[in-house]
């Protein structure tokens, strides 16, 4: 295609491909600013400026990728997630908005209870979004970050270092390694794989062919397999007043709440929702019955 002389000539020609391709057109949005290196102010008010050449093959080769099922966090390499840009790869599970919400709940939770310099565990880190972001919101957290998959393991280390936080690390299986430890912590927070086998080959390509399967299928035909092994140990590395924190499957509140209910008798077990009304969390407070 001939180059376009403005911008929104370029944007109106990729959303028209995007939806003709069944693609999200908001995705044109993202890529250009992204090639423009502008925040969103300046972006919008750049729609009528005179369009780059090299930013205009940068950006219709995305699009055409995109098309094609690559994620857009995939090409640009990042996500944004709290504001700040985590670095992302096939090898970690690319940052939800549904996470910042069980975020905002473990700070809402720390600040009311005034744990502002709480130790936090963070297991199944993947990107290190939710460690990372913890530590930088409130900086005198003691955070440590848990991840089995050394690919994994080696972006989150990366992007707490990028972004200056301060996070301890450890390889390793969900709970196993705290439990080594031989310590206890105020908050346990973990954003665990537990979509079901069977629901996997229903999931748009974006999700199937690029992100990885360990960081989004739980285990058992239910997909709670990890927090049924959570569960079995958490009463062995969560403090007596402490505060343990999952994101879940939307239909799976019921379910999860009772294994936890089951584990920590002594806590107050609430399924929450998202933003949009759906089961999304579930916050147990221990000596809170």
């Amino acid at each position: 295609m001939k180059k376009p002389a403005f911008v929104y000539e370029a944007l109106k020609w990729a959303s028209s491909f995007l939806a003709e391709n069944g693609r999200e057109q908001r995705a044109a949005d993202v890529l250009m600013r992204h090639h423009l290196q502008k925040d969103w102010t300046d972006f919008h008010l750049s729609r009528r400026d005179e369009l780059n050449e090299d930013v205009w093959e940068a950006f219709q080769r995305d699009v055409f990728l995109y098309g094609k099922g690559i994620p857009v966090q995939h090409l640009m390499g990042y996500e944004e997630f709290f504001g700040r840009r985590f670095n992302v790869s096939e090898d970690v599970l690319i940052p939800r908005p549904e996470t910042e919400e069980l975020v905002e709940g473990v700070l809402s939770w720390l600040k009311l209870h005034h744990k502002k310099s709480a130790s936090v565990a963070d297991i199944g880190t993947g990107s290190g979004a939710i460690a990372v972001t913890l530590a930088l919101e409130f900086s005198d957290l003691q955070v440590t970050a848990v991840e089995l998959n050394d690919a994994a393991l080696h972006m989150a280390e990366k992007n707490a270092e990028s972004l200056q936080a301060e996070v301890s690390f450890l390889k390793g299986d969900l709970l196993e390694p705290l439990q080594r430890k031989e310590k206890k912590w105020d908050v346990i927070v973990s954003n665990p794989p537990y979509i079901p086998k069977n629901e996997w080959v229903q999931l748009d390509s974006l999700v199937k062919d690029h992100e990885p399967e360990l960081a989004l299928i739980g285990q058992g035909e239910d997909g709670l397999y990890c927090y049924r092994k959570m569960a079995a140990h958490l009463s062995n590395v969560l403090k007596k007043d402490g505060l343990a924190a999952f994101e879940i499957g939307e239909k799976q509140g019921k379910e999860v709440a009772a294994i936890f209910q089951k584990a920590l008798p002594d806590a107050k077990v609430d399924v929450r929702l998202d933003i949009n009304g759906k089961e999304r969390m579930v916050f147990c407070e221990r000596g809170r019955i």
